[in-house]
């Protein structure tokens, strides 16, 4: 297969219809096993490549930076030119009381530690990771204008914001009036079973002319179709172990939206998987929802469901399924 190109948002650049998520690239679980090593990262992002993508999400602190070293590192082979890569900048890196938030002193720091561990001259986005309401919109919105004026930065992003529409207008409002550069893109959660970003978040992006590019398309896997209504969750999977999930995701509200995916997954021949993502891509205002994979086999199947054709009436079916 090969991922068609679409535009980020409302700037000249083309990214991969699909981008491809590391947030579990070097992350280490409770007894302190590393979810994905270089090894294994490294053979998805081949995967993803050989398929057509060049659109690289990251942040400094996912794997506490072994994320962007091991995407450095795959990069340094090849024409880094040729991927669009995205990181974020917020949480924690180091411990110190000035090691978080977006105050200038933060953010200047942080950028370097990025692009060292990147082994790039740039990012092609950086989004703020979440908001900080201890410093003032002035302030960071300065600083990452003077990232982009120095050519560290190509574009700005906000992520995870969803129920904070009006702080993103009020920030772009503040840069349309000082001459910085905006935020161009949004990476909010959005996916059928969660729909909080729809209304005024959604209106506001499409108002500003930000570009969405949303992350857990698939509902943290409740869209793989792995769970059922009323049995146990399955053992090993993140429903069995975390209570939020099931309190989040395991309703009969959900399964109904499930239910829906499942029908039109077998009238189209694909996995729920498939369609989830499928809808997302057809979506108007999605630039390029986010996948994560921790298996080429896994990635092979989220990547097909750029080919999945929905008609209208199974596009507006899963729309209303909720």
């Amino acid at each position: 297969m090969n991922l068609d190109t679409v535009s980020l948002g409302r700037t000249g650049t083309k990214v991969s219809e699909v981008a491809f998520g590391t947030w579990r690239f070097g992350r280490e679980d409770d007894d302190e096993e590393v979810e994905i090593g270089k090894e294994r990262a490294h053979d998805l992002l081949d995967a993803y490549a050989d398929a057509g993508g060049n659109f690289i999400d990251t942040a400094d602190m996912y794997g506490d930076g072994r994320s962007e070293e091991y995407i450095g590192d795959w990069l340094a082979d090849r024409e880094r030119e040729n991927f669009v890569v995205a990181s974020k900048i917020y949480w924690p890196t180091r411990d110190d009381p000035n090691g978080r938030g977006l105050s200038r002193k933060h953010l200047r720091n942080n950028i370097d530690e990025i692009l060292e561990r990147l082994g790039t001259d740039y990012v092609d986005l950086l989004y703020v990771h979440r908001w900080d309401d201890e410093t003032p919109a002035e302030e960071f919105m300065r600083t990452l204008d003077g990232f982009v004026r120095e050519g560290k930065v190509n574009y700005l992003g906000t992520s995870t914001l969803g129920p904070n529409a009006w702080k993103v207008a009020k920030a772009n409002e503040l840069a349309d009036k000082r001459g910085y550069e905006p935020f161009k893109l949004a990476q909010p959660r959005y996916n059928l079973a969660n729909r909080e970003i729809e209304g005024n978040y959604l209106e506001m992006c499409a108002d500003y002319d930000i570009g969405v590019v949303p992350w857990s398309p698939l509902a943290g896997g409740f869209l793989t179709g792995k769970y059922s209504r009323g049995e146990q969750p399955p053992k090993g999977t993140r429903g069995a172990t975390d209570q939020q999930f099931r309190d989040s995701y395991l309703t009969d509200e959900n399964f109904d939206v499930l239910e829906a995916v499942e029908a039109i997954a077998e009238e189209v021949d694909a996995t729920p998987a498939q369609v989830s993502l499928a809808w997302l891509t057809h979506h108007e205002q999605v630039t390029a929802p986010i996948v994560g994979a921790r298996t080429v086999d896994q990635l092979a199947e989220n990547l097909s469901g750029t080919e999945i054709e929905l008609t209208d009436e199974q596009f507006q079916r899963l729309a209303e399924a909720k």
